[in-house]
């Protein structure tokens, strides 16, 4: 794997590669490294409660019994 930051001064690039890589697929992804910050940060949690699900009908409560100590 070939990772390279660079700031660019031109609108091409040129990336040499290893010989290991000739004749193979490779993949190239250019991104601004404040990009990918910016949609890190932006992405909220959803937060769920369907860890536990009980049945609570025909339940009741009551205060007094809850206090009780």
């Amino acid at each position: 794997m070939i990772r390279t930051v660079f700031t660019a001064d031109k609108n091409t690039l040129t990336l040499p590669l290893p010989d290991n890589y000739i004749g193979k697929q490779i993949e190239v992804i250019a991104f601004m490294i404040d990009e990918g910050k910016e949609t890190a940060q932006s992405k909220k949690k959803e937060v769920s409660f369907n860890a536990v699900k009980l049945d609570t009908r025909g339940f009741k409560f009551n205060r007094d019994e809850a206090n009780e100590q």
